[in-house]
């Protein structure tokens, strides 16, 4: 495996401008949110200990690009935490006043938590000009077609670019983005993965999905997409059965944890280190990284992703 810079550092760390100017690396992908659309505390969740607790709440799942480079930036998901994210990102960047907000928005698919931030670009917010929406081509009519984002292509807010999959969205320098369908609830778009290529390094992003074995019978396997990236972040949104008191949990579209990890663990060590699970719903019990299930992804092989987690796709020369 390429050499990785992963540092797990405290949000606040994450916002500090020495940390963009003294950075090891040249290209770098930032974990901003790993939380499930709603975040944590959830609306309603009123027992939750993160309302009294800042460091025990979870942003919805996001990524930041930065090539400090070219001091561009790209976001994957505009959440309903955009705008820290968005800040964060742009203080790890070090980037100018006058530069662009961001230099492109890449979205997975048409629910709530990874589009929903986008209504901070529109006139009664931002009032942003021309921001780069990649999208898959119903995710992009959905945007075009329905307010109240019609009205952010409309007013110039947001400049839609539609993907294809498998196709490579070049972003320079040796750095691109590839989408890929995934088999998920498909209500308003179709939905996809990402593989972010970098000089060195690359990740997979893959926030949802339904299940392993829905992709199988796509004739694609997880395990194949896992060895192909260095780095590869998964839906996980539940930790295992019986999480949701009272609630039958045998059809929820998506893997388990457990399951993951059952199904990952002839995988050879470092193969199974390269997994981050993302996208925790508020009643993961792996959201408490000292908790019983923090540790027994540990103790299998496997991580977590952390907010503040930065992954280098190409070190800095000396």
């Amino acid at each position: 495996m390429k050499q990785l810079i992963a540092g797990l550092t405290a949000v606040a760390a994450l916002a500090a401008p020495a940390a963009s100017q003294e950075s090891a690396c040249e290209v770098e992908v930032h974990v901003l949110g790993i939380g499930q659309d709603g975040g944590a505390p959830q609306l309603g969740a009123f027992d939750d200990p993160a309302w009294d607790d800042p460091e025990a709440r979870l942003y919805a799942t996001s990524l930041g690009l930065v090539d400090h480079r070219t001091g561009e930036r790209w976001l994957f998901e505009a959440t309903p935490d955009m705008r820290p994210q968005v800040h964060a990102l742009t203080v790890a960047a070090g980037a100018r006043d006058d530069a662009p907000l961001l230099d492109g928005i890449f979205l997975t698919h048409a629910h709530i938590g990874h589009y929903a931030g986008l209504v901070f670009l529109g006139h009664e917010s931002l009032g942003a000009s021309g921001i780069v929406v990649h999208a898959m081509p119903r995710m992009a009519g959905f945007l075009r077609d329905n307010g109240p984002w019609s009205q952010l292509v409309a007013y110039g807010n947001i400049a839609l670019s539609e993907l294809a999959p498998g196709a490579a969205v070049d972003l320079g320098d040796e750095v691109s983005v590839t989408p890929f369908l995934v088999p998920h609830r498909q209500e308003f778009s179709e939905v996809v993965g990402y593989r972010i290529e970098g000089p060195e390094a690359s990740a997979l992003f893959l926030p949802d999905i339904d299940s392993w074995e829905d992709w199988d019978a796509m004739g694609v396997r997880i395990e194949d997409a896992i060895a192909e990236v260095d780095i590869a972040f998964l839906d996980a949104t539940f930790f295992a059965d019986g999480e949701i008191p009272g609630r039958d949990m045998s059809g929820f579209p998506h893997p388990f944890i457990r399951h993951s990890m059952d199904r990952f663990a002839d995988l050879a060590a470092a193969e199974r280190a390269k997994v981050r699970f993302i996208h925790l719903n508020h009643t993961n019990p792996a959201r408490d990284p000292d908790g019983d299930a923090a540790q027994e992804i540990r103790a299998r092989g496997f991580g977590l992703a952390r907010r503040g987690e930065t992954i280098c796709l190409l070190e800095a020369v000396d």
